[in-house]
């Protein structure tokens, strides 16, 4: 069943995000260049992969700023700026530690937020 879409602010824009699964840690999911957590569930493999995770884990998903259900941008993010939108989200759900799983160019926003704020990185 597909979690319920919130928002949170990044700055001045709008992150879209769900959270499913219980556990004791924390997974974000950080998206390559594109993603839409509403198409994501129309996915079987994928939402076998997601009930998996939620199985023992509290599962983090978001859109990235400019892609998905997030707000539009003129410009394209800089990764910083895209390091944000996770902090965002992980304060929106009240996630203080995390495992990062990031693919494509969420791979190195997620190793770059794990070098910049390794207090808040369980692993990557």
């Amino acid at each position: 069943m597909k979690p319920e879409t919130k928002y949170t602010k990044s700055g001045l824009v709008n992150i879209a995000y769900q959270v499913f699964g219980s556990g004791p840690v924390d997974i974000v999911y950080i998206p390559g260049w594109v993603s839409n957590i509403d198409w994501m569930w129309s996915c079987p493999e994928l939402v076998d992969f997601f009930t998996e995770l939620g199985k023992f884990a509290r599962v983090i998903l978001f859109d990235k700023r400019g892609t998905g259900l997030s707000d539009r941008v003129v410009e394209f993010a800089t990764l910083e700026e895209r390091m944000e939108d996770i902090t965002a989200v992980m304060d929106a759900v009240g996630s203080e530690k995390a495992a990062l799983f990031g693919h494509s160019e969420g791979g190195s926003v997620s190793a770059l937020f794990s070098a910049t704020y390794p207090d808040r990185v369980i692993s990557l």
